[in-house]
């Protein structure tokens, strides 16, 4: 592990020499891209640096105590820190999903339960909105697709970081635990006796793909055009502007009708599309994998139901890695941090088992 660790640190120094060049700025695109790994080795060096420190304080502290026992503790305390580095170390060199710094669009589905169903989709809309609101994101809702009571059939929302994240932050990094179905138990507003129901909806979260990560041709597609319609039906619009595009090789569909105009409405339609066709991709190269590789947090099965939010103990329980906590109002509120950590730190010590079993 350390003489990779090395290597890295070679490669570092050298990171810091070319992008103090003015000449490499000259392509920006270039200098992004080492700018991108500069920050990915970057807390790898310092936590090397600060586990060879360790290492000399315990033998410092360890020829103290064979003159004045009184520097016994101090050599514990460096020996216990030197471990704390080295597991630190370990899970900074576990190989990082490519995808992590993506931005994201995130589609919420109304599932079983009715208008009930569409009002917790609407729920957890306003959820992650208020989180991507408290971490700094950005966020747009590309189409949506409203119910009666003012929830939501289905709705698509694409989140973006301001600059550039810290290794681990992006959106994706930290959103993609959230695809799968979200289970709620409480008194529906419709529910004239007091009866708890249970009902669902479905999140899909996809990395937002560049029109270069892509191939979709022309001829593959098949865009249909129709009136843009809005709660119980009604037409909203008295021109053909909502856009349906079909991929016809894979039968994935993405369709919008937010927009005023047909051509934004294909534009964001294609936006879906290309996240659709690459996570597609991915998955795929996930089920040829082998299972060393894959997460044992994120399943690719999307139905799982990976959540449960009981409104009348006001309590969120994540059945992937059996976080529970009582604080419903506050999660609903943006509060999410916490949830997601449960999940990042169970698939980082997932991979981290197998880097290891390797």
């Amino acid at each position: 592990m350390f003489e990779a660790v090395e290597e890295l640190l070679v490669e570092h120094a050298d990171l810091e020499k070319r992008l103090a060049d003015p000449s490499v700025h000259a392509d920006q695109a270039n200098a992004r891209k080492l700018a991108k790994r500069y920050a990915e080795l970057t807390p790898i060096t310092r936590v090397y640096r600060e586990w060879r420190q360790a290492g000399e304080d315990i033998e410092a502290a360890r020829e103290l105590a064979a003159e004045d026992p009184e520097f016994i503790a101090e050599v514990k305390d460096s020996e216990a820190r030197r471990e704390e580095l080295t597991e630190e170390l370990r899970l900074l060199l576990v190989p990082r999903d490519p995808s992590d710094d993506k931005d994201v669009i995130l589609e919420i589905k109304a599932g079983e339960g009715g208008e009930e169903s569409a009002l917790f989709a609407g729920d957890l809309l306003r959820m992650y909105l208020r989180f991507a609101e408290r971490t700094g994101w950005k966020t747009e809702i590309i189409d949506s697709n409203e119910s009666d009571l003012g929830g939501y059939k289905d709705v698509s929302v694409a989140v973006k970081t301001k600059g550039n994240a810290e290794p681990g932050q992006g959106v994706w990094a930290r959103l993609k635990y959230e695809g799968g179905v979200h289970r709620v138990q409480r008194v529906p507003a419709t529910e004239s006796q007091g009866r708890i129901h249970t009902s669902a909806a479905g999140v899909l979260v996809t990395p937002e793909a560049e029109e270069v990560e892509v191939e979709i041709l022309a001829n593959d597609l098949r865009i249909d055009v129709y009136r843009s319609s809005g709660p119980g039906g009604q037409s909203v619009n008295t021109t053909d502007s909502a856009v349906r595009i079909t991929h016809l090789p894979t039968g994935i569909v993405a369709s919008c009708q937010n927009e005023k105009s047909q051509l934004q409405n294909k534009e964001q339609a294609m936006r879906i599309l290309r996240s659709r066709l690459l996570a597609a991709a991915q998955e795929e190269a996930e089920r040829e994998a082998s299972d060393a590789r894959r997460s044992q947090v994120r399943t690719v099965d999307r139905s799982e139901r990976i959540r449960t939010y009981n409104y009348p103990e006001n309590r969120i329980s994540d059945h992937r890695t059996g976080f529970k906590s009582y604080n419903l109002d506050q999660v609903l509120d943006g509060e999410l941090t916490a949830v997601i950590q449960s999940c990042v730190d169970a698939d980082a010590a997932a991979k981290l088992a197998a880097a290891q079993q390797n």
